[in-house]
């Protein structure tokens, strides 16, 4: 599949991952009441057949969000062991005095609400780049090695390419890291990307 994106809405792309981690920070901000940023690191076109080999062989634990609009496809919000568990202390720390009495159900719903605030943030910023609404599904957890999970996701759909988000989440009294990887419909993302006024991008 050949996908040709003029290359003056290139940097477009990099203000859409910027405008959607702002809104990622954003949620954060708001239930940590910490003043929480996030910042891209890497953004990327990765060719599906080489996503594994570029990921570590630890487990995360994580979110997968269907798009019900255009562009389609999925997002992912994945977190490492270490993380999640970070996570976990601050969504429940108002409601668990000691975490040693979390369950695991507990533990993989809060990560769940988590990614889903996060992925929330991160489409909504799209959502507002691109002008356009964009409805998701209800966020579906996910727990397995990186590489299962984010060949698996890019398999639901018909594209030899992702795009993909290498991010770090800052909270003041929790470092966190977060990978986001988005799985556009590779035509109507391209299409999409190249109908933007390069005046108004």
């Amino acid at each position: 599949m050949t996908m040709m994106v003029d290359i003056r809405k290139l940097s477009f792309i990099n203000e859409m991952a910027k405008v959607g981690t702002n809104g990622v920070a954003d949620n954060m901000s708001k239930l940590t009441g910490e003043d929480a940023q996030m910042e891209v690191t890497k953004t990327n076109f990765i060719d599906i057949d080489d996503i594994e080999s570029q990921l570590d062989g630890g487990k995360r634990l994580g979110v997968r969000v269907r798009l019900l609009d255009e562009p389609h496809g999925h997002i992912l919000i994945l977190f490492p062991e270490t993380s999640a568990k970070k996570i976990t202390a601050i969504m429940l720390r108002d409601v668990v005095d000691d975490m040693n009495d979390v369950s695991g159900k507990m533990a993989r719903s809060a990560v769940e609400e988590m990614g889903n605030m996060m992925a929330s943030g991160f489409i909504d910023g799209w959502a507002d780049v691109l002008g356009r609404a964009i409805d998701i599904a209800a966020p579906q957890l996910v727990y397995a090695p990186a590489g299962d999970i984010v060949t698996r996701t890019a398999s639901l759909g018909g594209d030899d390419l992702a795009l993909f988000f290498d991010s770090d989440l800052a909270v003041p009294s929790y470092q966190i890291e977060a990978e986001i990887y988005a799985f556009p419909d590779l035509e109507e993302f391209v299409e999409m990307v190249n109908g933007i006024d390069v005046q108004t991008a």
